[in-house]
């Protein structure tokens, strides 16, 4: 579901009114309701009626077929999948109509930072015993918790929340956030950016818009100059008690556990899942789009390309078990220095 406190809704629209509008009428005389009002987008698992949901995927028919959403727009390998009484829009090129609709039902002069000037939403809120230092710029509709102390030139955008005995540090943006209490960012951390995801790749480039959120729940901690990209659609959750270094980069839709320890110069791609208590080492990488099972331990420079389960220890890259990293590098070895000669 789109927070609209950080992108504000063109709707409601007719949902055939809509496609005309993106200029895709082609797909309006095969709807079985053109006159099903939209109110809102959401991911499959969390729409209802009203939302359009999208799957272009076989990997999704899953979600798909048990998701609530009034409307979904699909591929037309997943129309049989497709819940039952939801108004079905097929197409090919999927990918491209759904930005579309998200262009036009939250339009990009309304997104984000740039839309600190919300006449929508109400002054901001911030309790007894806060510290705003010098030159920090609030926005509209922001919530800011009791105790909480806010670093000079911080910049908290519209319609973020910041619970209580927070510490935000100097030069840190703040954007479709939600934060939890005792957090700690450090100075010139950078929360809600906009995620790296783009259409048409090496060609046009096409931005996907980005209208998720960033969730940074109790106690969690971020070094000095890391970037949190907000989701997609949904949202990128840092667990509670987690610990994040200097100089890290999470990709949008990345789910993070609770008490996690992450060291600096990681990067965590797109909707990578890193479950409960897991250490990260100093540079390890994720190619997206899997999972690290609990309590796992992944070493320094590993690189990280498919789905681990609980209680992993990786090495390398590619990572791999680490009993079988050392016995490759030790045959290696072995091969290398060649058999010794009397």
């Amino acid at each position: 579901m789109v927070d609209t406190r950080f992108h504000r809704f063109a709707g409601p629209v007719q949902l055939g009114a809509l496609l005309t509008s993106i200029g895709r009428e082609d797909l309006v005389p095969d709807l079985s309701r053109p006159d099903y009002l939209v109110t809102g987008v959401s991911e499959l698992e969390l729409a209802g009626p009203g939302e359009i949901a999208f799957a272009a995927h076989p990997s999704y028919a899953s979600e798909l077929r048990q998701s609530s959403a009034g409307i979904v727009l699909v591929s037309p390998n997943l129309v049989d999948d497709a819940p039952k009484g939801a108004i079905v829009v097929a197409t090919t090129g999927t990918h491209n109509v759904f930005a579309d609709i998200l262009d036009a039902l939250y339009p990009s002069n309304t997104r984000s930072i740039i839309a600190g000037l919300r006449d929508d939403l109400a002054e901001p809120l911030i309790e007894a015993d806060v510290y705003l230092g010098a030159n920090v710029a609030v926005g509209q509709g922001v919530e800011i918790g009791r105790g909480t102390v806010i670093g000079a030139n911080a910049v908290i955008g519209a319609g973020v929340t910041i619970g209580r005995n927070c510490v935000i540090g100097a030069n840190v943006t703040l954007e479709c956030a939600h934060l939890g209490n005792g957090v700690v960012l450090h100075p010139g951390v950078r929360i809600g950016t906009e995620g790296f995801g783009w259409l048409d790749h090496g060609r046009t480039n096409r931005k996907i818009p980005q209208l998720g959120r960033a969730i940074i729940q109790d106690r969690v901690e971020i070094g000095a100059n890391s970037t949190i990209d907000r989701g997609a659609l949904g949202d990128t959750v840092i667990g509670e008690g987690t610990k994040v270094d200097n100089l890290v980069q999470i990709g949008h839709n990345c789910k993070i556990g609770r008490n996690c320890l992450i060291a600096a110069m990681s990067g965590l791609s797109g909707s990578t899942i890193v479950e409960d208590s897991v250490l990260l080492g100093g540079g390890v990488g994720s190619s997206g789009h899997l999972r690290i099972g609990t309590r796992s331990v992944v070493h320094g420079r590993a690189a990280v390309t498919k789905d681990w389960p609980a209680d992993s220890k990786l090495a390398g890259a590619p990572a791999q078990d680490i009993r079988d990293f050392w016995r490759e590098l030790a045959i290696m070895r072995k091969l290398t220095k060649g058999e010794k000669r009397g």
